[in-house]
């Protein structure tokens, strides 16, 4: 049997209906004493739910470079044992420096979900948990030669669990080159999802032979040319920060591409660009917490309090410092400039 049959084989069984085109890594929510804020969590995965029921938890925009494990685990078993009823799916980040961390974080988290779920196999108490596999990226560093890049990365798919890679620069300094995926892809049926968020796309532009593994666009702006049903176009799906907020207009321009109208597709495309471009500019400037996070919060802030949201307390973040006045001032007018500051927020109907 061939290692793209065995991948096929694989993500049959994790996606029956076929691999979510849209993907999110949802935000951390805090209380003002730094814990998980539950009540704001599964208002928000509800509002997103008729859209993205896939997320990566915790990816770099839910804070998965700053969360202890300890953190983590909080956040799996609640969304696990809480919000099973939205039919939420599971890529569990895990975001360490170097593979052998990586790898003794994958073995722990699936003892761990082994115990939360009472099951003896590790494989059915992924599947009890709506866990869809695990996502890791390269190992840190900026000189590190593309062989080691492969060895590290293949110790942890050696493990066997449906596994995703993760193309992250701008923390671990390095890119996993053309090659390198091509010879992971081709070895180990496993490996099942690339993620890219660097903006240079060298593994999509390059045209090497992917398996069939699942493309998905991390990168932010211009989405509709990167969609594969638009002309030109070279990924499958994407998995974004900004699905967070705007997960119903994702829907609605893949919707207009896989119909042909490629004008109506272009207009939503062009206005969350604006929005997240300005958004992330703004973000980059605070001192605290990524870019990432930080844009995404203060979006999410108006959606979850409607367009008076300026007039509640600003999100807590990661680094016990809530997002600044201005920064949330500075989004709302963003917002209204482009109409798309909503008429009521989610949490202000959640139960």
């Amino acid at each position: 049997m061939s290692t793209e049959t065995d991948r096929k084989e694989m993500v049959q069984k994790l996606f029956p209906e076929g691999i979510p085109r849209l993907w999110s890594p949802p935000l951390a929510h805090y209380t003002d004493s730094l814990e998980l804020d539950k009540r704001h969590t599964r208002s928000h995965l509800l509002f997103m739910a008729p859209h993205v029921k896939t997320h990566l938890i915790p990816g770099s925009t839910g804070d998965g470079w700053e969360l202890s494990q300890e953190e983590i685990d909080g956040l799996l078993k609640f969304i696990i044992t809480e919000t099973r009823d939205l039919g939420v799916r599971l890529l569990i980040g895990v975001l360490r420096p170097d593979a052998e961390k990586a790898r003794e974080d994958i073995e722990k988290t699936v003892r761990f979900l082994m115990d939360i779920t009472g099951s003896g196999d590790p494989e059915k108490a992924l599947c009890s948990s709506g866990v869809c596999g695990f996502t890791v990226c390269a190992p840190k560093g900026r000189d590190i030669p593309q062989e080691l890049i492969y060895e590290k990365l293949g110790s942890i798919l050696d493990l066997g669990y449906p596994t995703a890679l993760y193309q992250l620069p701008q923390i671990t300094e390095n890119e996993i080159a053309p090659e390198t995926f091509e010879k992971l892809a081709g070895k180990y049926g496993n490996f099942y999802l690339f993620k890219d968020t660097s903006g240079r796309d060298q593994v999509a532009l390059s045209g090497v032979d992917t398996g069939g593994v699942f493309l998905v666009r991390g990168g932010e702006g211009n989405y509709r040319s990167w969609y594969k049903a638009s002309p030109g176009g070279l990924y499958n799906g994407f998995l974004l920060g900004s699905a967070n907020c705007f997960a119903a207009r994702y829907t609605a321009m893949l919707q207009d591409i896989d119909s042909g109208r490629r004008d109506a597709a272009e207009i939503i495309s062009d206005q969350i660009t604006r929005i997240v471009s300005e958004a992330m500019k703004e973000a980059g400037k605070l001192s605290f917490g990524n870019a990432f996070a930080n844009a995404n919060k203060g979006i999410d802030h108006f959606f979850a309090y409607g367009p008076g949201a300026d007039q509640v307390s600003a999100p807590m973040t990661h680094s016990g410092k809530r997002l600044p006045s201005d920064f949330i001032r500075y989004i709302k007018e963003l917002l209204r400039k482009e109409e798309a500051l909503p008429e009521k927020g989610y949490l202000e109907t959640a139960g």
